[in-house]
């Protein structure tokens, strides 16, 4: 435990999909508030996805710029599908570090399609990233904070866990299952003082959203092109930035939202009311 000052100074957190976007804004804003980190990502070939994989360089940067904020951290190159690697990474790094107060569960994939042309193979891999990745995430760093007389589980869903999303079968069955199973977390974790939220960003400027994605979207979209506006944000913006989310993220493990738990907070720019 560290005596560094901030928002969260002195708490640990585990992050998963730390290697860039969601998971790296999540991670150096922690470290600029006080935090040392736990960062996992499998930093290797995600499955059917059309956009690039991270790297282990990718999660190398966002230790170094965890490091310039004077954060302690540790890593894990693993899948959240493995819950015993992940656990053994948790558990290590944990005892390393002396406790741990946050678990943020943000590896996520998604795989663009019209109705039809999803594969039960896109199926299984959306929802055993997704969904199986988060339960496994919950289920290795929980005990810890049970252990720490208490602490924040932040799970990130989507705008697609709150409103229907078209084109996206699997990945918006995934996001309204984390969302049920937040809740579900929630309840039963709060007599050890854990609690447990939903996070729900509308498109964000991250590797997910880039290259063929964009275009295997395109395709789906061209199958019913009046659904696009299904898309559309209520605020003036085409996209907004990890970072922005990340604020949201942080308010979630700090103390200021010490009785929140089992909400959504939606960082969405009006996307899910429009």
């Amino acid at each position: 435990m560290t005596d560094r000052t901030g928002r969260i100074g002195g708490k640990v957190a585990l992050v998963t999909g730390a290697a860039r976007g969601q998971g790296r804004a999540d991670a150096v804003r922690f470290a600029a508030e006080g935090a040392d980190l736990v960062l996992i990502d499998v930093c290797g070939p995600l499955p059917g996805v059309d956009y690039d994989s991270a790297v282990p360089g990718d999660l190398e940067e966002t230790v170094a710029l965890a490091e310039k904020n004077g954060a302690r951290v540790r890593t894990g190159q693993v899948d959240v599908r493995d819950l015993d690697a992940l656990r053994g990474v948790v558990d290590a790094a944990v005892a390393d570090l002396g406790r741990l107060d946050v678990v943020v569960a943000n590896a996520g994939i998604c795989i663009p399609r019209a109705w039809d042309q999803v594969t039960p193979q896109i199926l299984r891999d959306t929802l055993d990233v997704n969904v199986t990745g988060v339960w496994n995430t919950v289920m290795a760093g929980a005990p810890h904070l049970v252990d720490a007389g208490g602490g924040s589980i932040i799970v990130i869903s989507s705008a697609a866990g709150m409103k229907v999303q078209p084109f996206m079968v699997p990945y918006t069955t995934s996001k309204w299952a984390v969302r049920g199973m937040a809740k579900a977390f929630a309840a039963e974790l709060a007599k050890h003082h854990i609690r447990v939220n939903s996070v729900h960003p509308t498109g964000m400027a991250t590797p997910m959203g880039t290259g063929d994605m964009q275009a295997a979207l395109g395709t789906a979209m061209s199958t019913d092109p009046r659904l696009g506006a299904m898309f559309v944000n209520m605020m003036p913006v085409e996209i907004t930035r990890p970072e922005d989310v990340a604020e949201t993220v942080l308010f979630l493990a700090s103390d200021e939202s010490r009785y929140m738990t089992a909400h959504e907070l939606a960082p969405d720019a009006g996307v899910t009311e429009f």
